[in-house]
């Protein structure tokens, strides 16, 4: 029996080695490496546990791509960046780049690099990807790039860093991401986009001049996660906002956020009736952020929970759990550290710092509606409930410092 169960072991083993990607392939891009161009990857037949390495260059890569496969929860398909002697990521430029020919997809006015949604490699739902290590900038106008059909094109407003159409479980790390209309933009694809980590990126500088509808980022899906990001302040005139979402289960964690119309905008999934229907569209956690307000920026409130699409039916009327965040505004005039779209909408506030550099006066609490419990919290001596005439309900165990 010993004997059999001994075979039956290495039989086993021999199966798992043989059926292991073990042909997943390491393709090096870059200066004195097989691929000196982005293009000659063969995105299109990329396969789990591929790994493409973008090597630093002192000049910018400038070339654009989608990727349209999938890796597995093992073996994902890393796309990273090899960084320079002196921590330097490898830039990937939208203005004026190329894309592989031998790929085919829609919607290449919308990003640098997209995911999902290609007819070349066949459409399927990309997952179990991670994005890491880049620079990635410039796709906005005026900008150009040549497309998969050789032909020049202009770049959208609402163009993207990194677009993503659709995707499951998708890791963007480390990445810088700027100078383009907006840094991340993520779609719902009807709620099948889910299981979105964004951490430890540094966006900013995204957005377009006199428009309020590029951000630094963008997102809606179901569990899309923010964590360990600097956001700081979109371009010159932009009039966006940094953190814009509509996902279902969002979670924004231990980021630190600097400016934009208003610093997080979590407003309603206004094309998902999947994302309205779900039970996590109810629940929204924000902790553990520094939120910096700077003295002009667009919008006295620094956050806004419910909606925005003027239909009150798909608002979030959930719970906005807001603690262990540190607000601090530089604003000359009024701050109102929260606004609640409708009386429906509720929001736990707890162990927050809030300070404004104005006079105490000067801070709100919330704007005109909505449910707010406050405890725990340490506010500027002087602050007011709201500046508006306020509607809704304060819940208050008297514990505020």
């Amino acid at each position: 029996m010993k004997t059999k169960h001994f075979c039956s072991f290495s039989i086993t083993v021999c199966l798992l080695i043989f059926c292991s990607p073990s042909h997943a392939t390491d393709f090096h891009v870059g200066p004195g490496h097989p691929y000196t161009a982005i293009g000659e990857v063969p995105w299109e037949s990329l396969i789990p546990g591929d790994r493409v390495n973008i090597h630093w260059r002192d000049t910018p890569y400038r070339e654009k791509w989608v990727i349209g496969r999938s890796g597995t929860e093992l073996a994902p398909i890393v796309v990273t960046g090899v960084k320079g002697p002196n921590g330097e990521l490898p830039v990937i430029s939208g203005e004026n780049a190329t894309t592989r020919f031998a790929l085919n997809f829609t919607n290449e006015t919308r990003g640098l690099i997209k995911i999902g949604s290609s007819n070349v490699p066949p459409d399927t739902m990309p997952s179990y990807i991670v994005l890491e290590n880049l620079d990635l900038r410039s796709a906005r106008p005026p900008f150009v790039f040549s497309g998969d059909d050789g032909q020049q094109h202009a770049y959208s407003s609402n163009a993207a860093s990194v677009y993503v159409e659709k995707a499951q479980h998708l890791v963007i790390r480390n990445c810088t991401l700027q100078d383009s209309g907006n840094g991340i933009f993520v779609g719902a694809f009807n709620g099948n986009t889910q299981d979105i980590l964004i951490e430890k990126n540094r966006i900013f500088d995204n957005g377009i001049e006199n428009s309020y509808y590029q951000h630094n980022t963008y997102t809606a899906g179901i569990n899309v996660t923010y964590q360990y990001n600097y956001m700081g302040a979109l371009r010159s005139q932009a009039g966006g906002n940094n953190l814009k979402d509509r996902s279902a289960g969002l979670v924004v964690r231990y980021n630190w956020i600097e400016d934009g119309n208003r610093q997080l905008d979590l407003v309603d999934a206004e094309d998902s009736s999947v994302l309205v229907n779900h039970p996590a569209y109810r629940k929204t956690y924000v902790y553990g952020n520094v939120l910096i307000e700077g003295d002009g920026e667009g919008n006295s409130q620094m956050v806004h929970y419910g909606g925005d699409s003027g239909n009150l039916s798909i608002y979030r009327k959930g719970t906005l759990y807001f603690y262990n965040n540190t607000l601090m505004s530089y604003r000359s005039s009024n701050t109102t550290m929260l606004r609640l779209s409708s009386n429906d909408e509720f929001a736990d506030v707890f162990n927050n710092i809030v300070h404004v550099s104005a006079a105490g006066n000067r801070l709100a609490l919330i704007a005109s509606s909505g449910q707010i419990k406050i405890r725990n919290n340490w506010f500027k001596k002087g602050y007011r409930l709201s500046h508006d005439s306020f509607t809704g309900v304060l819940t208050d165990d008297s514990s505020t410092i």
